[in-house]
């Protein structure tokens, strides 16, 4: 079977471009490896957010999962290594080894969690590092972790871990923390935070489990040692983009470069939505949209191959 359209990623983007193509009556499949993608790893309270004072990352997952429900779309939890396009139609291989065919395609997959590349980083996954503090915050209540990031994921991090954890360091590579006022007034509250600057990891240690974190302080240019228990890395994300690389221009950051009103690619069909997307600002609100942009679009092209 042929797709009018088929969207990989379930995120944001993902969600959005699957509710319009739904509503235009399209043959339609989404492919993604989970449902909701960044929000349901790294969100705790989203508080702007349309329609929404206050919401979870995974209640908001819980109002992605009915409306698509709702709207009778086809949902395959996979993930694509591969795409193709022969003639008109794209030709997309999974992990599982299934095939699937369509006339047009958005790419929502988002972006996964960068790495420090500090030394012991790799070996403690699991062990104490942690990308996730949704999944794994409760872990380490009355214990001493560290926060690898001053922007707003890591001061929000930090907020939700303070319901669990007796302190909390965040350390943030340059001179400022880059997170709204409001996050870090709402982390001072909590008075288990100690913030510190010009800071550069050097290496996590431990034995079966993390122990301690070394940084560099970068103005007096010796190394410290903290000891902690657990170490969450948030100092941003790269686009999960790798699967699509032959039929995309790239940014210097590994993301994907489209038209800006359409959002389609130098590849006629195909479109990118969201975080995997070259853009400066990565916000939920703003994946949402490029995601109903780019099916328009996409809508658009198929009424013309059609013809």
């Amino acid at each position: 079977m042929t797709y009018d359209l088929i969207i990989i990623g379930a995120g944001p983007a993902g969600v959005s471009a699957a509710v319009y193509a739904a509503r235009q009556k399209m043959k339609l499949l989404v492919i993604s490896r989970e449902m909701g993608g960044q929000i349901g790893k790294k969100t705790v309270d989203i508080e702007n957010y349309p329609g929404f004072d206050k919401i979870s990352g995974p209640d908001l997952i819980k109002t992605f999962e009915k409306q698509l429900e709702t709207n009778g779309v086809e949902i395959v939890y996979d993930e694509v290594i591969k795409i193709e396009k022969i003639d008109n139609n794209f030709i997309i291989g999974t992990e599982l080894g299934e095939k699937y065919e369509s006339l047009a395609v958005i790419v929502a997959t988002g972006a996964d969690p960068r790495p420090l590349e500090a030394q012991g980083e790799k070996e403690f996954i699991g062990k104490g590092v942690s990308y996730c503090s949704l999944c794994d915050g409760p872990i380490f209540r009355n214990k001493t972790v560290v926060v690898v990031g001053g922007g707003n994921s890591g001061i929000e991090t930090a907020l939700f871990l303070s319901n669990y954890v007796s302190k909390i360091y965040v350390l943030e590579f340059g001179k400022v923390l880059k997170a709204d006022q409001e996050n870090q007034e709402l982390l001072a509250k909590t008075g288990k935070a100690e913030i510190i600057t010009n800071a550069k990891v050097l290496k996590i240690e431990g034995d079966t489990f993390v122990k301690s974190l070394t940084y560099q302080d970068l103005v007096a240019n010796k190394e410290v040692k903290l000891d902690v228990d657990g170490v969450f890395i948030e100092i941003g994300n790269l686009p999960a983009t790798a699967f699509v690389k032959d039929l995309v221009d790239f940014s210097e950051r590994d993301e994907i470069v489209t038209d800006l009103e359409t959002y389609a690619t130098r590849t006629p069909g195909l479109f990118a939505a969201g975080d995997c997307n070259k853009g400066k600002y990565k916000q939920i609100v703003a994946a949402a949209g490029e995601g109903a942009k780019a099916m328009l679009a996409s809508y658009e092209y198929l009424l013309k191959i059609k013809k």
